[in-house]
């Protein structure tokens, strides 16, 4: 596999990984915009821009748009997280010049028609209702507010009913002016792709695009905190984090590692002991999420009312203890399990494709595979257990806590939390 990289005159990163032995490619847009970047009255713009881009430009309507691509047997989607939005198409390879044609005509010449904005509307605030009734959903929405209480971080990005309501037109098309620039943006793709081709089409196709950098993000600032939110519901969702590394700490991969071990598979600390041991729940596993400029060490867990009580002690116990006796042993399982991630990730085009435009974004580079795994080969028990006193600390913040459903059961339910702090201290 061969990584190449251009930059073109106007700002635009052109990022492309050969794979020749493929008849397919993974290509798409990579903006460097999301819910981080929106202000409270913006809440939710980069969410429902990125449904309008489908809906209609100067010279498609929404049908043609999918009739055009599903004519070729090709695939069109999007997404929107905090940090980015991307839009993406998985072609035949002598397609790849219609996927980068439509690709560039929704990031630049999108209509934003109003009947269209008013069914898409609608559509989000279904998906808003929907996130509200998916409880083991919604706490990780809670829990980014309770972690970032009162910061663009800490919001959701599906954005309120109300702010929802609100946009029209003209902040869709005033959103896209202010954020949607070329230096911000990485045109990447996977595949059997020719990198000069590619090169050719972001030149010809991507001329509209500003050549201006956009402003960066508030600096998110982990405070912990809780959210509870009582429910009649047969089980209580529950999850904890501490403050995690960001993308560049050079804990990052450390992180990665001690949520393995935690908490990433059936031989996890807490699969054995929470499930397999006492039978508390049927769903517990630990996470890492990297930003930016800030990061999320996580558990979740979901289990009976009756069951609060003696879960909660027994996970706070597993994340003191491996911070005190982590060994060798199931570090290097965590570490094969992901060296096994990325290398298998290596052999699908989109998943490439996703991780090239996102190092590039956030690194400003593609990391060498060989690179990467002499990172994770660099996690012994020994940076495990050093990696837990960093947030276990007296300085560290305190942790967050986010919990919806029958919080109250036999036993005393979930403890307060300020007790659950503590145990921790």
């Amino acid at each position: 596999m061969t990584v190449e990289v251009t930059r073109l005159e106007n700002g635009l990163t052109v990022v492309t990984d050969n794979m020749s032995q493929l008849e397919t490619i993974s290509v798409g847009v990579w903006v460097n915009t999301g819910a981080r970047h929106e202000s409270p009255r913006q809440h939710g713009v980069s969410h429902l821009l990125e449904h309008m881009a489908f809906k209609g430009t100067k010279r498609r309507s929404a049908r043609a748009i999918a009739e055009e691509i599903e004519n070729v047997g090709g695939h069109l989607n999007a997404h929107t997280a905090h940090e980015a939005t991307a839009y993406y198409a998985r072609v035949l390879k002598n397609d790849l010049p219609l996927a980068v044609d439509l690709l560039a005509d929704i990031l630049q010449h999108s209509a934003f028609d109003a009947e269209e904005l008013e069914r898409e509307r609608g559509v989000v605030i279904q998906e808003i209702g929907q996130s509200l009734d998916t409880p083991d959903d919604l706490v990780f929405d809670h829990l980014l507010e309770a972690a970032y209480p009162g910061q663009p971080m800490g919001r959701t990005i599906l954005g309120t009913v109300d702010t929802v309501n609100a946009f029209d037109r003209d902040a869709l098309q005033g959103y896209m002016d202010e954020r949607y620039h070329a230096p911000g943006m990485v045109l990447a793709a996977a595949g059997a792709v020719d990198h000069q081709a590619l090169v050719a089409l972001g030149r010809d196709r991507f001329s509209a695009l500003p050549n201006r950098r956009s402003n960066g993000a508030e600096l998110a600032v982990f405070r912990g905190g809780e959210r509870r939110e009582e429910r009649d519901l047969e089980q209580a969702h529950v999850a904890l984090a501490f403050e995690g590394p960001a993308y560049g700490d050079p804990d990052y991969y450390t992180s990665q590692i001690f949520a393995s071990v935690l908490g990433g598979g059936m031989s996890s600390r807490l699969f054995q002991e929470v499930r397999e041991k006492r039978g508390l729940c049927y769903s517990v596993f630990a996470y890492s999420w990297s930003f930016a400029d800030t990061g999320i060490l996580g558990v979740y867990a979901g289990t009976s009312p009756d069951d609060l009580a003696e879960l909660m002690p027994v996970i706070a116990g597993e994340i003191t203890r491996l911070g005190e006796d982590a060994t060798e042993e199931e570090t290097a399982r965590a570490r094969a399990q992901m060296k096994a991630g990325l290398l298998m990730g290596l052999e699908s085009s989109s998943s490439r494709v996703e991780q090239i435009a996102r190092q590039y974004a956030v690194h400003g580079r593609v990391l060498p595979i060989d690179e990467v795994i002499s990172k994770v080969d660099q996690v012994d028990a020994a940076a495990v257990r050093r990696f837990a006193s960093r947030f276990l600390s007296k300085s560290s913040p305190a942790p967050a806590l986010a919990a919806v459903g029958p919080l109250k059961g036999a036993g005393g339910g979930l403890e307060s939390y300020e007790r659950l702090a503590a145990r921790f201290a």
